[in-house]
Parts: C-alpha cells; sequence; structure tokens
C-alpha cells in the first residue's frame, strides 16, 4: 500500500474512534450507531453481551438515563491498515461518571467544538478502565466505519462508588452507554 494512502487511512480511522468517544459523552449517544456498518456490532465478552446492527446500537446507547453522564479519555490509539479496506484498532480508555448536572459553557470557536463543551465537573475516580480491540471497513464512497468494537479489557475500577454533591449513591458500571 502507498505510505500516504496508509497515512490518510490510519488518520481517518483514528479520527472515528475519536468522534465515537465525543458522541457517546454529547447529549445525543444513540448517534454513535452511525458510525458502525449496518451490520456493525459492539461486543462485552465479560458477561456475554452483544449488540449487533445499527438500530440495536441506536436503541442500546440511546437508552442512557438523561441523567448519567460520562467522560472518556482515550489513549495511546494503534490503529494497523491491514489492507486498502480494512484496519485494526487498539485503544485505551477511562471512563467518568457522574449523575451531577453537567453546565454548559460557550465555546469560543464552535467551529472546533460543534457541540456545546461541558464545565467542570468534580468526579473523585474513575468509573472503568480498560481498552478496546476494533476492526474498521473502508466504504465503497471512501468513508471509515466501524465493523466491530470488542472491549476485552474493560473492567470497572475499584474506586467507591461516585456521588454527586448532595452525597446521592449511584450504580456504576462498565456499560459504556
Amino acid at each position: 500500500m502507498d505510505p500516504i494512502a496508509q497515512l490518510l487511512a490510519e488518520r481517518a480511522c483514528r479520527r472515528l474512534l475519536l468522534d465515537l468517544v465525543v458522541r457517546l459523552d454529547a447529549a445525543d449517544p444513540g448517534s454513535v450507531a452511525e458510525l458502525f456498518t449496518e451490520d456493525g456490532v459492539w461486543i462485552w465478552p465479560e458477561g456475554d453481551r452483544l449488540v449487533k446492527g445499527r438500530a440495536a446500537l441506536r436503541a442500546h446507547f440511546g437508552s442512557r438515563p438523561a441523567d448519567r453522564h460520562a467522560r472518556r479519555l482515550m489513549a495511546d490509539v494503534r490503529v494497523d491498515v491491514t489492507s486498502p479496506d480494512a484496519a485494526t484498532a487498539t485503544s485505551y480508555f477511562t471512563t467518568y461518571r457522574t449523575h451531577a448536572a453537567l453546565s454548559k459553557r460557550p465555546d469560543p470557536d464552535p467551529t472546533l467544538h460543534p457541540t456545546p463543551v461541558a464545565a467542570p465537573v468534580r468526579v473523585p475516580a474513575p468509573v472503568g478502565i480498560g481498552y478496546y480491540e476494533d476492526t474498521l471497513r473502508r466504504t465503497p464512497d471512501g468513508s471509515w466505519l466501524l465493523a466491530a468494537r470488542t472491549a476485552p479489557g474493560a473492567r470497572p475500577s475499584d474506586a467507591p462508588p461516585l456521588t454527586t454533591t448532595d452525597d446521592h449513591r449511584h450504580h456504576r458500571s462498565t456499560d459504556d452507554r
């Protein structure tokens, strides 16, 4: 494969994975389904959970309670282009969650952040850490989509349950909704 074409494919795949995290953390997490192929799957091997197909992915992630807010940090994203139309990726994540309302602050440059940017929230500890293994496919129009995301390394942290400022206890989970 041409080195420039490979770099462009790696960049497009990396951007897709980062866009997925932004969508999961935004007000419309069900929209992550659009980043998957029609038959795309998200697999959590622990507990034998699998969500298959765009409609099922949209329903799963769209069912997140409106008061459950998360912020994910993704690091060490490694994309390996295996052919002109296929790639694999591995990335590591840390998830923080709160049920406290996230206030929105105006963004000085809305072209950089098309969705409102949340102001900082005090969160004591991550609720999950781990890694993802992804399979990506180039579509006929040249864009890249996720064919499969597996979370073999998703583990809840050993931290105590998160609390809001009123000290209400809330459920912790490695579920990415």
